[in-house]
């Protein structure tokens, strides 16, 4: 951990910049409040892994340097809550695409028996590559793409959500790293264990950052529509597009 009085707040200034745009979009866009609360809920409890990641992945000053004695830390809560409503509501957001609930026909398709193992498929990813004593940023980055990978093996429907989303959500990610780099300049490599990871960092980032963003947006951007078995009403969008030309 670094010793520059400069920093001490950077991770909980940062952290909660990303509520920000979540609050924005939660008063603005009123039909993704539900599945961003449902989503920001799920991701919070993620912020306990912290202690995995301290000191092997990075080692941020923390607020009352709970992360250096406890391994746990607030700002990983609120970051983490803040990103599960960004993941599933940034691509959403810009399309706007009404949904129905599928039907008991459409359920009941073979590679619908896979759905929950799917949906869990990240967890079990994380847990098996973690006893590989890699350094866990590298299970959870894979976690998530497979994650996303067996969502589409079950829902090929959502390739949009997963591939789209992942990018809006890249997009972001690399903003907010952006500013954390022109805002607190050194703050990169003084915090995060560089010595650790891969040489190659776009930007003066580093690159396990941004394919964090890609994967986590991949995961999340549909992870919703999987698990409430909702589906783009493809007869409300013909008849938009339909009044939008004129045809009756």
């Amino acid at each position: 951990m670094t010793d520059d009085p400069s920093f001490r707040y950077t991770w909980l200034i940062w952290a909660s910049a990303f509520m920000v745009p979540w609050a924005l979009l939660f008063y603005f866009r009123p039909e993704l409040r539900r599945p961003m609360l449902w989503a920001s809920m799920l991701t919070t409890p993620f912020g306990l892994t912290e202690p995995l990641f301290v000191p092997a992945y990075w080692n941020p000053p923390s607020l009352f340097d709970l992360a250096q004695r406890t391994g746990f830390d607030i700002e990983s809560l609120i970051f983490c809550f803040a990103i599960g409503g960004l993941g599933v509501a940034g691509y959403r957001a810009l399309t706007s695409l009404p949904l129905r609930s599928m039907d008991h026909r459409a359920r009941s398709m073979p590679q619908h028996r896979w759905h929950l193992l799917a949906l869990a498929c990240p967890l079990f990813v994380f847990g098996g590559l973690m006893v590989l004593r890699w350094n866990p940023i590298y299970p959870g980055i894979l976690a998530m793409f497979s994650g996303a990978m067996a969502t589409l093996f079950c829902r090929l429907d959502l390739w949009r959500n997963t591939l789209f989303g992942g990018g809006v959500f890249l997009a972001l990610y690399a903003v907010f790293l952006l500013g954390l780099k022109w805002f607190w300049p050194g703050y990169v490599e003084a915090v995060w264990n560089l010595g650790a990871l891969l040489a190659w960092r776009p930007g003066g980032l580093p690159i396990e950052e941004l394919l964090f963003g890609f994967a986590f947006g991949m995961y999340w951007s549909s992870v919703y529509e999987h698990l409430t078995w909702r589906q783009r009403d493809m007869a409300r969008i013909r008849r938009v597009v339909s009044a939008g030309r004129g045809v009756t």
